[in-house]
C-alpha cells in the first residue's frame, strides 16, 4: 500500500467521524492495504463504519445496464434497481464480498461515471447520475 498523506489525510475512522459530524465531507479513496480486499470492498467498509447514507462508485460506466454496455450495444441502463434484482438478473456491480456488505447493511448505491466532468460533484449535491442500487 502507498500512503497518500500528499493527496489527503489518512483514514483514520474517528477522525473521519468527527468531520463528518462537523458537516465535512469526506472522501475516502484507495484500499485497505490489505491482500484479497478489492478497492470497492474497501469503501464499503469505510461507508459502513461511518453509517454513510449512500455509497458512490465511481467508475468508466454511466451506471447499472442489463448486460455490458462494452460489449453489448443493446444493453439497457436502469435508472433504479433493487440489490435483490441485481442478483436475480446475475448483474455485475461490483465483487461478490462488497456487493453483500451493502446488502446486508441496507447500504444505498449510486454507480456512475467518473469520467465525466462534474458527475462526483453532482451526485454529492444529490443530483443523480447513474443508477442507484437500493435496499429491497
Amino acid at each position: 500500500s502507498i500512503r497518500m498523506e500528499p493527496v489527503g489525510n489518512l483514514y483514520i475512522r474517528d477522525e473521519a467521524d468527527e468531520e463528518l459530524k462537523k458537516g465535512t465531507v469526506c472522501i475516502i479513496a484507495g484500499g485497505t492495504g490489505n491482500p484479497f480486499f478489492t478497492t470497492d470492498t474497501a469503501a464499503v467498509l469505510r461507508a459502513v463504519e461511518l453509517k454513510a447514507d449512500l455509497l458512490l462508485k465511481g467508475t468508466r460506466v454511466d451506471g447499472v445496464y442489463t448486460a455490458d454496455p462494452e460489449k453489448e450495444p443493446a444493453a439497457e441502463k436502469f435508472d433504479r434497481v433493487s440489490f435483490d434484482e441485481v442478483i436475480s438478473r446475475r448483474l455485475k456491480v461490483m465483487d461478490s464480498t462488497a456487493f453483500t456488505m451493502c446488502r446486508e447493511n441496507r447500504m444505498p448505491v449510486i454507480v456512475f461515471n467518473m469520467n465525466i466532468p462534474g458527475n462526483l460533484i453532482k451526485n454529492v449535491s444529490g443530483k443523480q447520475t447513474g443508477t442507484l442500487i437500493y435496499p429491497s
